[in-house]
């Protein structure tokens, strides 16, 4: 029996909400819907991002054994978004499989994620 529901919004755990939805706002183009001091919202779509504060985060570590959700993203040129994603607070991890098909990526709080041409 199938439900049919959809997808509003991909929720992110995170120790700082409003900061973390100011970087991915940057990141998309994405507008900020919401924001307090436990949960933001970034998206004017079907779905949004969203972020919510949890007492004493602290990000995946990367490469392990868990399993991780991560984002993927399109740009049209990997190593100029990179750099910029830099700037804003992002971070490059030593470990990068894939073979140059995409880079792998940290936000400031440590939720990975992947950037790869368009």
């Amino acid at each position: 029996m199938t439900i049919h529901a959809e997808l509003a919004a991909i929720t992110l755990d995170c120790s700082s909400p409003k900061e973390l939805a100011q970087f991915y706002e940057n990141v998309t183009g994405w507008k900020i819907t919401h924001s307090d001091d436990d949960s933001a919202y970034l998206g004017e779509g079907p779905i949004q991002l969203a972020f919510q504060r949890v007492e004493g985060y602290q990000g995946p570590s990367w490469p392990d054994s868990g399993k991780h959700a991560h984002l993927d993203f399109t740009v049209a040129d990997v190593e100029t978004a990179t750099e910029r994603l830099l700037a804003l607070g992002a971070t490059k991890p030593g470990f990068q499989p894939g073979e140059d098909r995409w880079t792998v990526l940290a936000d400031p709080e440590g939720h990975l994620f992947c950037i790869a041409e368009a």
